[in-house]
């Protein structure tokens, strides 16, 4: 049986577009995307990479290194080593994991929340240098900006991942700056029954965990000789004071 002229014109477009390219059936599967594709390339580094814990590591290493020279002749119980407390003792991405993941940025009650958790883990190094310290005779001081409201799960979580701190100062209301803390520290006032302290190394993530310090000692080079002697910094890709320096 002959199809009518038209009824054929028809079948023909038909059969020419159930064969060109731009019809055909999809893979059953997608290709799957690279794994951590979706978080930022610094988190990923920090959580995944062989190089940070490497460095992590180096940095409480070559800490170590000196404070026995740093501390050589001080009475025992009168010196100490100032150190910041996140992504310097303690590992917080997964909190930069979390906020990623719901598309969403810091804000103080979801970092109140994970605060209160009490899940990141101590810093590779952390534990074994703060042990050092005290072996030599000397004192760990936290000077930390998590809000005084949260000192109390934070001195508890710092026991439950084995850092035997001897002084907390968390941040007072309206208070970020550490510099009032570290002189606390220095002049005996930080605590009832702690006398004042010789401070001989630093350690943070950020040119403000050190006393006096900002962003503008990147262009001091008589400042940053005192790093790897008394002051020595971690990296921290995620997060900073120096997010807000303008681009050269």
């Amino acid at each position: 049986m002959r199809l009518a002229p038209a009824l054929a014109r028809l079948m023909l477009v038909a059969t020419a577009l159930a064969c060109s390219p731009a019809s055909r059936q999809a893979p059953a599967t997608a290709p799957t995307p690279a794994l951590g594709a979706s978080y930022p390339t610094e988190l990923r580094w920090v959580r995944t990479s062989a190089e940070y814990r490497a460095l992590v590591l180096q940095t409480y290493r070559a800490a170590g290194s000196h404070l026995a020279d740093a501390s050589r002749g001080l009475p025992q119980g009168r010196w100490a080593v100032i150190l910041d407390l996140d992504e310097t003792m303690i590992d917080n991405s997964g909190y930069q994991k979390r906020i990623g993941a719901a598309h969403q940025r810091y804000s103080d009650s979801s970092w109140a929340r994970w605060v209160v958790e009490s899940t990141a883990p101590a810093m590779p190094g952390a534990v074994e240098f703060t042990r050092q310290v005290h072996a030599l005779g000397g004192l760990v001081a936290i000077v930390t900006n998590h809000a005084e409201s949260l000192c109390v799960v934070t001195r508890k979580h710092l026991v439950t991942v084995g850092i035997d701190a001897d002084l907390v100062l968390c941040q007072p209301p309206g208070g970020n700056d550490k510099n009032p803390r570290f002189r606390q520290v220095q002049s005996g006032t930080a605590m009832t029954g702690v006398p004042p302290l010789q401070v001989v190394e630093w350690i943070g993530d950020n040119i403000q965990d050190f006393p006096t310090l900002t962003q503008g000692a990147r262009n001091d080079p008589a400042v940053l000789a005192e790093f790897g002697i008394r002051y020595f910094v971690l990296p921290n890709p995620m997060y900073g004071s120096w997010e807000k320096n303008p681009d050269q």
